[in-house]
């Protein structure tokens, strides 16, 4: 991966290309950007550009052997950590390594939910296990093959769980001789107060916007326009964009069950609600995720549409006409509401909350907002 094949973020680029100049390496760094930012990618080009053997000012040389294995993910001294469904054949990230270079070369902007998706694995919840600390340990104390660091990358870092963490905690703190710890993650709520005290922080933005459709009229062929109104709803992500892109199926989805909730809330009819319950429940958790972060981007537009520059609002087709029937509804004595409900939804599907009980208490909770009265 190389820095000129990220999108923007072209501060951060510099900094890290400066801190490997200077020879001011942090042997712990926590890469901490929303997802579609292109933390991720990042890293391996930061960790890359440590390794090449004919660094250029700016970028690394791309054609040495180092590159050459980097861009395979096939350095012997390059290690991936991240999040599995684990099983009795699947204990930790080697086990999917094959997966894993399929799945990233694919896109290198990759999300937790298309890497579940890739596996199949939509319904598990996705961990970073205890069996994990000990792989990490075991490889971390080989010897380097080619290059003068051993890096270990590990994504979603704030998916590993207790055990997990607290066998980290030692080597995070001493790590052996010549040994880098990237970890990339994207809520920083989730990791131990331990472990961020042992890293040295990268913050990554989103995406500029005018970066985010540069890059869409370039790499994914969307016309000016286009590219405006993706990039508009995606909010700085080019995973989301992507998505909007080549999932509009999935999105005419979200809008469709989207309208079956807020019908059915509205005057809560008891069959309706236990039909469109069921239906969300047979999704797999990601899915179920992203139905949430939609209804985010709804509740958005509807308050665009109420209370701000309505030329802000870019919406098209069946959205746009389902947006503007339903804004009316969502106003100051509820909007609030409605997003805190939608946010701690997000937050307690990702702690494996059970969906049939979630997805019951907030259509309970959008049967009471959506009758409270407008402000006079």
């Amino acid at each position: 991966m190389l820095f000129k094949d990220i999108i923007g973020q072209q501060g951060v680029k510099e900094r890290l290309i400066r801190s490997i100049r200077e020879g001011r390496i942090s042997h712990a760094q926590l890469f901490l950007g929303p997802a579609g930012s292109g933390s991720l990618a990042l890293a391996l080009a930061y960790a890359q550009y440590i390794s090449c053997k004919n660094k250029e000012e700016h970028d690394s040389c791309g054609h040495c052997s180092s590159c050459i294995k980097y861009n395979k993910l096939i350095h012997p001294d390059l290690h991936f950590v991240y999040p599995v469904a684990l099983s009795k054949a699947v204990r930790v990230s080697t086990d999917v390594a094959a997966d894993w270079r399929e799945a990233f070369l694919g896109n290198p902007y990759i999300t937790l939910f298309n890497w579940f998706e890739h596996l199949d694995a939509e319904n598990k919840q996705a961990v970073i296990g205890v069996d994990e600390s000990a792989e990490i340990l075991r490889k971390l104390s080989l010897t380097t093959y080619e290059s003068e660091f051993k890096i270990m990358i590990i994504w979603q870092a704030d998916k590993m769980n207790l055990q997990a963490a607290n066998k980290l905690l030692k080597i995070l703190e001493e790590p052996p001789d010549k040994t880098l710890f990237l970890l990339v993650c994207e809520s920083e709520d989730q990791l131990l107060r331990t472990i961020l005290s042992r890293t040295q922080l990268i913050k990554i933005p989103k995406i500029q916007d005018a970066e985010l459709i540069k890059a869409l009229t370039e790499r994914n062929g969307l016309s000016p326009q286009e590219a405006e109104s993706t990039a508009h709803l995606a909010d700085g992500s080019y995973a989301e964009a992507l998505m909007l892109i080549n999932e509009n199926e999935n999105a005419a989805q979200n809008l469709l069950s989207f309208q079956k909730l807020m019908r059915a809330s509205l005057k809560f009819d008891p069959k309706t609600v236990m039909s469109w319950i069921d239906e969300m429940s047979a999704m797999g958790r990601e899915r179920q995720k992203n139905f949430i972060k939609y209804g985010l981007h709804i509740m958005r537009e509807s308050l665009m549409l109420n209370y701000a520059d309505q030329s802000l609002v870019k919406l098209g087709g069946i959205e746009e006409e389902f947006v503007t029937k339903f804004s009316p509804f969502i106003h100051a004595n509820n909007a609030e509401r409605f997003i805190d409900e939608l946010n701690k939804a997000y937050q307690h599907m990702e702690r494996n909350a059970n969906p049939k009980i979630l997805f019951m208490d907030l259509a309970i909770k959008f049967n009471e907002l959506l009758n409270l009265p407008k402000p006079i």
